[in-house]
C-alpha cells in the first residue's frame, strides 16, 4: 500500500514538469512571475488539503515550527532555482536538484535514525546517480556556484523536514494538518513578496497560466502528503531514492509525447532507474 502512495506521489511530481513548463512558456520567468506561481499554487493545494483534512483546524507550536520551516525551505529553493537556471542548463540543474532531494534525506535515514544500509540500497543509489549523470548535456556554466549548491541542498532539506516531523515524539497534529500549515505559511510568506514585487513589476495573468499554477500546486501538496504519510512506515533511505529514480522514468515517459523525444542514453537512464529501484526493493 505505501509503496503504490510513493508512485502516486512520483507520477504528480512527473505531471508538475508540464504544468511549470506551460506557466513559464505564458508568464516568462521574473520574481514576480516566480512569486504569483508559488503564491497561487499554495492557495490550490491548501483548499484541497482542507477538504482531506476533514475543514479541521488542527494546531500545535511544533508542527506550525516544522510547517514554517518546510515553507522557508521551498520558498529558498524555489529562488536558487530561479538563479541557478539562469546559469545552467536544465539538465545540470535537475542533476542538482535530485540528487540532493535522494541524498540528503537518504543519509539522515542511515546515519541518524538508524535505517540498515543494505546491498539493494546501495545499488539502486549508484544506479539512479549514474543514470542522472547519463541525463546532463553539455553546456556553458556562467557562474553562481551558490545557487545550483542551494538547489541541492534546499531541495534535500525538504526530505530532511518530512522526515523529522514524522519521526518526532513532540506533541504533532495529523499529517493533512501539518501539510495545510506548510501551504497556509508559504501563502502568507510568498504573498507578502508578491505584494512588494507586484507594484514595481505588475503582471497580467491568463487563464491558462492559472490553470497552470493551480495544477502544480495541487499536485505538489498532495504528492508531499502522499510522501509524508508513508514515512510513518517506509525507512528515508528507501522512499527518496525510489522517488529520485521514479520521478526520472515518468517524467521520460511523458516526454515520449511531446515534440522532444527521449534520446536513447534517456532509455537507457530509465532502466538504471528501474533496475535500481526493483534492486532496492528484493535485495
Amino acid at each position: 500500500m505505501y509503496y503504490t502512495m510513493v508512485m502516486a506521489a512520483v507520477v504528480m511530481f512527473g505531471l508538475q514538469f508540464f504544468c511549470n513548463q506551460q506557466y513559464e512558456r505564458e508568464c516568462k520567468s521574473s520574481f514576480t512571475s516566480s512569486m504569483m506561481f508559488i503564491f497561487g499554487g499554495a492557495l490550490a493545494g491548501l483548499v484541497v488539503l482542507f477538504i482531506v483534512n476533514g475543514f479541521k483546524w488542527e494546531f500545535t507550536p511544533f508542527t506550525l515550527f516544522m510547517a514554517s520551516l518546510a515553507a522557508l525551505d521551498g520558498m529558498i529553493f524555489n529562488f536558487c532555482s530561479m538563479k541557478a537556471l539562469g546559469k545552467i542548463n536544465l539538465s545540470l540543474y535537475s542533476l542538482f536538484s535530485m540528487l540532493g532531494g535522494m541524498v540528503l534525506p537518504f543519509c539522515l535515514g542511515v546515519f541518524f535514525f538508524d535505517e540498515k544500509f543494505t546491498l539493494g540500497k546501495a545499488i539502486c543509489l549508484v544506479a539512479v546517480i549514474v543514470a542522472l549523470s547519463l541525463s546532463v548535456e553539455k553546456g556553458k556554466s556562467k557562474g553562481g556556484a551558490i545557487y545550483y549548491i542551494g538547489v541541492f541542498v534546499f531541495n534535500g532539506l525538504s526530505g530532511v523536514i518530512s522526515k523529522f516531523f514524522q519521526a518526532s515524539d513532540f506533541a504533532k497534529t495529523s499529517e493533512a494538518a501539518y501539510s495545510v500549515w506548510t501551504a497556509v505559511v508559504t501563502a502568507v510568506l510568498s504573498g507578502a513578496f508578491l505584494l512588494f514585487s507586484f507594484r514595481k513589476s505588475p503582471m497580467k495573468l491568463s487563464f491558462k497560466a492559472v490553470l497552470c499554477m493551480s495544477g502544480n500546486g495541487i499536485l505538489n501538496r498532495v504528492a508531499n502528503y502522499l510522501l509524508l504519510l508513508s514515512l510513518a512506515f517506509l525507512p528515508a533511505s528507501v522512499q527518496y531514492p525510489m522517488i529520485t529514480g521514479g520521478v526520472m522514468i515518468v517524467s521520460t515517459l511523458l516526454s515520449y509525447f511531446t515534440p522532444n523525444k527521449p534520446k536513447v542514453k534517456e532509455w537507457i537512464s530509465i532502466a538504471l532507474s528501474f533496475a535500481g529501484i526493483m534492486a532496492m526493493i528484493l535485495i
